[in-house]
């Protein structure tokens, strides 16, 4: 048996591990309220069928797309569940290239994450895996290869999951926006030249061409007096949007899929690749005959993204409160020095002829695939030093040396902004995805509740591919 060395993968070595105690996790008490601790299943299995296939799809704007496709649709299907429900994909391979499936943001048992060489090996063409988890969160969700992730989400391969309150709020309806951009050549199809040495020195690959659920001029016809629950997914592999909603009245409501403190002001919030915000709409009684305009407003002058438009008689508005969840402060924990510093740069060298790396270190996605493959144990020829505590507070902190954006996600767990460049902040909100910005210092704490190893990695896409990962074992 060959026993691939830390080092070679990028692993994140981690000490002062604390034990659980008898009792359970204590740190997790932090958390009642916030997010739950464990699954509660129901006893109801919902079960899919979800397959990956080249697919020839027309957009709702008439443009024609040769793609890579879930179930043959661009944006892939919505799966949704209610919350206790177990959650049953038999996944089918029918691309010309392995593959996985990582349900993003998900609290999945350490098997189900999808990464390949190290929860589960690649799927190769032809072959079917089934996934099975239960979510433990309610909340908005999106799933998506993980091997390849810079070419294969590029070419269309993303769905997105709802977990539904097991009470749902009596919302006039739901809407779910997938955010996306496609950088298409001459012909009008997708560009097919991947991890471009451009694309590597800047933030990643950013199209020409904006969607929304695959439209560039996607509508939402609404009644005065409706009460909206929309729900928002960034896919693209490196664009940020920054929502001008137009006088619409909006409050934020959840954050990669948790629910905040309070509703908060929608227009601050940058949307990194792999962010989700759910918004909560009211339009007014007397908006009959109103148009709205949904812009972008990143970096950019404002890009028309969706035209709202109110018409026919007027709708009696639900009353009701959105759930809040209780969001420690962790002003208490301020002082307390880094469990772990994950220093984001970049280096020439690698098969892109550059590579992104943490802490000095880009990650080998074939080593880590090959490993798998010949057996290697997961967690073999590790020590305890390795390990981020299981069930215990830590602190972690992402230090940008580079100029680029780079929007850090883990795996397996929810964190909530601490600092950024050493100044307190106090977000009423958990995350999976902060953007840090250049040369910006980002702090994070964390109360990981879900054993195994664990991806962290940029989510531009291509800075990931080129080796901006690496893994942390909790347990």
């Amino acid at each position: 048996m060959r026993l691939l060395p830390p080092a070679a993968l990028g692993l994140v070595v981690l000490a002062g591990v604390t034990a659980l105690s008898a009792g359970g996790a204590p740190d997790a008490r932090d958390l009642a309220g916030a997010y739950s601790v464990r699954a509660r299943p129901n006893g109801t299995v919902r079960a899919f069928d979800v397959t990956a296939a080249p697919a020839d799809v027309t957009f709702p704007d008439g443009r024609r797309l040769h793609v890579w496709a879930y179930n043959g649709t661009v944006p892939g299907p919505t799966l949704r569940v209610r919350l206790g429900d177990t959650v049953r994909v038999r996944f089918t391979n029918h691309l010309p290239q392995p593959t996985t499936i990582h349900w993003h943001g998900v609290r999945v048992p350490n098997a189900m994450d999808g990464v390949p060489g190290v929860t589960q090996p690649a799927i190769q063409p032809g072959e079917t895996f089934t996934y099975e988890f239960t979510p433990k969160d309610a909340g908005t969700f999106w799933f998506h290869p993980h091997l390849r992730s810079s070419e294969q989400i590029e070419r269309g391969l993303f769905g997105v999951l709802v977990v539904e309150d097991a009470a749902p709020r009596p919302y006039s309806r739901e809407v779910v926006w997938v955010l996306d951009d496609w950088l298409l050549g001459r012909d009008g199809e997708i560009f097919p030249q991947f991890n471009t040495r451009h694309d590597l020195m800047h933030d990643g690959r950013w199209g020409n061409v904006i969607t929304v659920n695959g439209s560039t001029s996607e509508r939402l016809d609404v009644a005065p007096g409706e009460r909206v629950r929309l729900r928002l997914v960034n896919v693209a592999n490196g664009r940020v949007f920054q929502l001008g909603l137009g006088g619409l009245d909006a409050r934020v409501i959840a954050v990669d899929g948790l629910y905040t403190a309070r509703p908060l002001d929608p227009g601050a919030f940058e949307i990194a690749p792999g962010n989700r915000l759910d918004l909560d709409v009211t339009i007014p009684p007397d908006a009959a005959g109103r148009r709205y305009t949904v812009v972008n407003r990143f970096r950019s002058p404002d890009t028309p993204l969706v035209s709202v438009a109110v018409a026919g008689p007027r709708v009696t508005t639900p009353r009701f409160a959105p759930p809040a969840a209780a969001v420690p402060a962790w002003a208490d924990r301020a002082a307390v020095a880094p469990r772990l510093t994950l220093r984001l740069n970049a280096r020439a060298g690698g098969p892109f002829g550059i590579a992104w790396t943490i802490n000095d270190v880009a990650f080998d996605h074939d080593a880590a695939m090959g490993a798998m493959d010949h057996g290697a144990a997961e967690h073999d020829g590790m020590t305890a030093a390795d390990r981020l505590p299981l069930g215990t507070w830590s602190r972690l902190r992402f230090v940008n040396e580079s100029y680029r954006l780079h929007p850090m996600h883990i795996h397996g767990l929810f964190f909530k902004l601490l600092a950024r460049n050493g100044v307190p902040v106090d977000e009423p909100f958990f995350r999976d995805t902060v953007l840090v910005h250049a040369q910006e210092t980002v702090d994070v704490g964390t109360v990981p509740l879900d054993p195994g190893r664990w991806m962290v990695h940029c989510h531009i896409l291509e800075h990931a591919e080129s080796g901006m990962m690496t893994l942390v074992d909790v347990r």
